[in-house]
């Protein structure tokens, strides 16, 4: 029902890349990527631009994740309203936090998002109430570890049940650690392996929001990373520029 989550669940490095409203995402969607990330908190388009974009997708090979910008349910049901077959969600502190996060996606009795109809192509079911256990079942949930306060609460907010992913927010995170975008320091490397650990106890997947620049991504991958995002720019242009170079100019 939802490849992104089958992936999660098998082990398997996942990787998508961050994109916006105003680009064909269609080509993306196809491109190899597990998912496409749309971000709401850090970029001037909000999550009911969306909708276009991410319809475009249905039948792609990448699922469309919605970073929203804060923990609010309305902001999650719009995001899923859209289409959204994950949420991330940043500045996830406790585990209430993560509990409110998880209620905010999902139905009764699992959780409090109002129903606004069939929303993305989650297959044909019997009756109603499938439906809504399917969605409630194959979300992938995400919560953003970004601060100390997470860290400290960390085993707690991996053990709420719906939670899919800890996924580290590397800028905030490097600052609260009071290493500011030091990613190669100990003081920051071992904040990464106490969240790759505690991941792996639960069962669920560590990922970063990005691979900081000059690090190589197989580095975070054998520490224990399974899910994070890649530019899609640098490679798309060394595909164009390599397609150009087999012509005879």
């Amino acid at each position: 029902m939802n490849a992104i989550k089958d992936a999660i669940k098998s082990g398997r490095t996942v990787v998508g890349t961050t994109v916006t409203p105003n680009i064909d995402v269609s080509i993306l969607a196809d491109a190899g990527y597990d998912f496409l990330l749309f971000d709401t908190q850090h970029s001037a388009w909000e999550i009911k631009q969306l909708q276009p974009s991410i319809q475009t997708m249905r039948g792609k090979q990448a699922a469309p994740l919605v970073r929203v910008a804060a923990n609010q349910a309305y902001q999650i049901c719009f995001a899923l309203d859209a289409g959204a077959r994950g949420v991330v969600v940043p500045m996830v502190n406790t585990s209430a936090e993560a509990e409110a996060a998880v209620r905010a996606c999902r139905y009764f009795p699992l959780g409090n998002r109002s129903n606004a109809g069939v929303r993305g192509e989650w297959g044909e079911f019997k009756n109603y109430r499938e439906y809504l256990d399917t969605v409630n079942n194959e979300l992938v949930i995400v919560p953003m570890i970004e601060t100390n306060q997470s860290l400290e609460n960390l085993d707690a907010i991996a053990s709420v049940p719906g939670v899919d992913v800890l996924l580290v927010g590397p800028s905030d995170l490097s600052i609260e650690l009071g290493v500011p975008l030091d990613y190669q320091c100990d003081i920051y490397q071992r904040a990464l392996d106490k969240i790759a650990a505690t991941a792996a106890k639960h069962g669920i997947a560590a990922a970063m929001y990005f691979i900081p620049p000059g690090m190589d991504p197989n580095f975070f991958v054998q520490k224990g990373f399974k899910f994070f995002t890649m530019p899609w720019g640098p490679w798309a242009t060394a595909g164009i520029q390599n397609g150009l170079s087999g012509i005879k100019r």
